[in-house]
């Protein structure tokens, strides 16, 4: 008889979105001439840069003659052209990167879940709570033992760790999501310092950096001395350049980050990782790659820039919005998401369906990231500014 991975059946039966859907859903059914504003999902809404565009199309054009058609890229880490410019970018972000230690991808999401297949099952993995599911879920698919650090309103939901606790592998999201918040150089210290007296490794998710706006938020965990040692940092193009539809990201694993066999020997995470993927993972197109490239370049940053600063924008409604109705939030500053404490001691599917019958507002329930979300909510900035607009002049006539 053929037996399953039985820790699928400790997961949430429902993914968060496939409910959030479900109840939008049977809301419009019911409910066809109400319009509804959609602040939930984290799906950017701005068409990618000019200069991507073009670089794709162009790649693409190359695949269909013969004297520059291209098949598999050889080293499987992606091509030297896409690294080297991840590599420039990190410079500019403070951190010294070398292109060896990149690894090109189909966006984060996949990195941070299939990471966790070069650990061995008995480690003790550290998250914070609340968390992105994909942490979570993809652990508990392997069956390890998860301690939750919390983040919380008192400590302004960024966790940091308790020396009397022991972790081997760390998740950490900055700027986070869904809280918005974003450790500062000094907290981040604290983490890299934590792992390497526990010899933990950090797989540090920077999915958010182009959002951050003030100079003590590093826009990477390379910033912070000794992190080479003891962090992986994964990133995408998602939110940052808008290729949520185009699939594209990368994975730094520093030849600095070794580990001890049981045996005794000491070898590179790297090769691991590269043994891996060289197994499972045929490696992201040459037009989607060649598109990232022109978004490092200086024409590039500048177009994605003009998105970014287009959410900001609406980020800065919300929060001022929020500010006005007396509204107790964190994010907005550093990042796309707000988190808002939901008013009148709700729980947050309570105030989910309390926004969508009253005001036709879609947000996303805190309880969905863990339990220290169970009164919160996220909203975020990837929507138009009109519907933005819109949306907090609802909030201000059922709040104020």
């Amino acid at each position: 008889m053929i037996h399953i991975n039985e820790n699928f059946l400790t997961l949430e039966k429902n993914y968060l979105f496939i409910e959030i859907a479900k109840r939008i859903k049977t809301y419009m059914a019911a409910n066809p001439e109400k319009p509804i504003i959609r602040m939930g999902i984290g799906d950017v809404t701005l068409p990618i840069a000019p200069a991507a565009v073009e670089a794709m199309k162009k790649a693409a054009d190359e695949l269909g003659v013969k004297e520059t058609f291209r098949g598999y890229e050889d080293s499987g880490a992606g091509y030297d052209f896409l690294r080297n410019a991840v590599s420039g970018y990190y410079k500019k972000l403070g951190a010294d990167v070398s292109p060896d230690d990149i690894r090109i991808n189909d966006g984060a999401k996949s990195d941070c879940g299939n990471i966790v297949d070069i650990f061995g099952n008995d480690n003790t993995v550290m998250l914070t709570d609340p968390s992105y599911p994909v942490y979570v879920d993809s652990n508990r698919m392997s069956g390890r033992n998860i301690l939750f650090a919390d983040s919380n309103e008192e400590n302004g939901f960024a966790a940091m760790p308790d020396n009397n606790v022991h972790a081997d592998i760390i998740y950490l999201c900055s700027p986070n999501n869904p809280t918005g918040s974003a450790y500062t150089r000094d907290q981040l210290k604290e983490w890299v310092d934590y792992a390497q007296e526990n010899e933990a490794v950090i797989i540090f998710d920077s999915a958010y950096e182009a959002f951050i706006s003030e100079p003590d938020v590093p826009r990477s965990i390379y910033c912070i001395e000794g992190a080479k040692k003891c962090a992986i940092e994964m990133c995408s193009l998602s939110k940052t350049a808008g290729f949520t539809g185009v699939r594209c990201g990368y994975t730094v694993i520093p030849g600095e980050l070794t580990v001890k066999t049981d045996s005794g020997d000491v070898i590179k995470l790297a090769d691991i990782w590269a043994r891996r993927q060289g197994t499972k993972f045929n490696g992201v197109s040459y037009p989607v790659q060649r598109a990232a490239e022109a978004v490092f370049s200086d024409e590039g940053l500048a177009q994605i820039r003009v998105n970014i600063d287009y959410y900001r924008r609406n980020a800065m409604l919300i929060a001022d919005t929020l500010t006005e109705l007396g509204i107790d939030f964190t994010g907005g500053k550093n990042s796309p998401y707000i988190w808002l404490k939901c008013p009148h001691d709700m729980e947050s599917w309570e105030f989910f369906d309390y926004l969508l019958n009253e005001i036709q507002v879609v947000g996303t329930p805190g309880a969905g990231f863990g339990r220290n979300g169970k009164n919160w909510f996220r909203l975020t900035a990837f929507n138009s500014y009109e519907n933005t607009s819109e949306a907090m002049d609802r909030f201000k006539k059922l709040f104020i």
